[in-house]
């Protein structure tokens, strides 16, 4: 049975669901899928793009999205040695939904800022 919302009951326990609300909920996965869309890159050339990530939060990051078929990352024999990192096609269906949850924040972002500070008693209007 539904309630009304498109989800058979338990689907919020449902062991298939649970994993695709946390891998776009961890902002890095979401920033690094992000960063992604346009084409593979260097590991370097992403903690540029990204910046703000250190390169042992990137590589954690860049394995779980690889664990989770999002990423996948191609060597080059080269010297000195190349890796690129991209999307796979799996990684692809996952670039509109956390597009629209950044459209989201963009619009909505200060009233949750504001009901953050109204939740911790500071005035609002202080800022």
């Amino acid at each position: 049975m539904s309630h009304g919302h498109g989800a058979p009951d338990g689907f919020l326990a449902d062991c298939r669901a649970r994993p695709t609300f946390d891998l776009p909920a961890n902002t890095w996965n979401a920033v690094t899928l992000w960063a992604l869309r346009d084409g593979p890159c260097r590991h370097g050339e992403l903690r540029e793009t990204i910046g703000g990530i250190n390169s042992k939060v990137l590589t954690g990051t860049l394995r779980c999205l690889e664990y989770n078929g999002l990423v996948g990352s191609r060597a080059y024999a080269e010297a000195p040695p190349r890796v690129d990192h991209g999307l796979t096609a799996l990684g692809r269906t996952l670039i509109g939904p956390i597009e629209a949850l950044g459209a989201w924040g963009f619009r909505y972002g200060d009233e949750v800022l504001e009901a953050q500070d109204r939740a911790e008693g500071r005035d609002v209007a202080e800022g």
